[in-house]
């Protein structure tokens, strides 16, 4: 029987319709899912064979994951490793596809949504405003995984770059403490609790009131912090559709 590859998909932040295209193909002509089913919503399994083997992550450590996709791959099987937003962003895929080469198993890659810019989405803002932020920086504070020195929060707030910070809303007074000290100075942020899923939850503040907000309406997981001047600020409008500015495909009116 020819092996068939293995799929990493990203699923998207939540709401079902925003896997990709391509990833929804692959999952439908799955023999084997293994979801990550703290974070992927489950109605995805609802696009699934019924002969479909469905197995839950969230109760296997990272040799039970490769087992299980080496024994299934071995039997022929399709089988999809699926990831909650995009898995190249703290996914933990790069420690499963080393293990799949050391067994010469072959894999794909199939990007999904990004819990952080499905997060802008839900706020209607735009990351990268001219003359406010042209740099979207993706980090964490340390937790129980650690962070480099250079990338301790506050050395990141210098840049006042526009921010989505993952994995810390449960640490939001440090979070907080962090930032003011590298931004110097009071600017917006927002939090959105499982951005597109139907119990979302968005609070939208400065850094002077977010703690209390986010308490308030007891967030503490599973929610993406953004922070910036992007949230609530004055901007330049883009050349690109400035009626004076020439490009490739459109000559500007004087």
């Amino acid at each position: 029987m020819e092996n068939k590859i293995v799929s990493f998909v990203g699923a998207g932040p939540g709401d079902v319709d925003l896997i990709t295209v391509r990833g929804r193909k692959i999952l439908e002509e799955a023999d084997v899912i293994i979801y990550a089913g703290s974070l992927v919503n489950k109605a995805h399994m609802d696009f699934c064979k019924s002969s479909a083997e469905i197995y839950n992550s969230a109760h296997m450590n990272l040799e039970e994951i490769i087992e299980t996709i080496n024994k299934h791959y071995n039997e022929g099987k399709k089988v999809v490793r699926l990831h909650t937003g995009d898995p190249a962003i703290y996914g933990a895929i790069k420690e499963q596809m080393d293990e799949l080469e050391k067994l010469n198993i072959p894999y794909e890659v199939i990007p999904g949504v990004s819990s952080f810019t499905a997060a802008a989405a839900s706020i209607k803002r735009e990351f990268t405003l001219p003359g406010v932020s042209q740099t979207v920086i993706l980090t964490r504070v340390e937790g129980r995984t650690p962070v480099p020195k250079s990338e301790d929060l506050e050395v990141l707030a210098k840049a006042n770059a526009s921010m989505a910070i993952f994995l810390s809303v449960s640490m939001i007074d440090k979070v907080v403490e962090k930032l003011l000290k590298g931004y110097g100075r009071n600017v917006p942020i927002a939090v959105i609790q499982k951005a597109t899923w139907e119990d979302e939850k968005i609070v939208i503040g400065t850094l002077k009131d977010i703690a209390e907000k986010v308490k308030s309406a007891g967030i503490n997981k599973t929610a993406q912090i953004l922070v910036g001047d992007f949230i609530d600020t004055k901007y330049n409008k883009s050349l690109l559709y400035d009626k004076t500015f020439s490009h490739e495909y459109r000559e500007g009116k004087k």
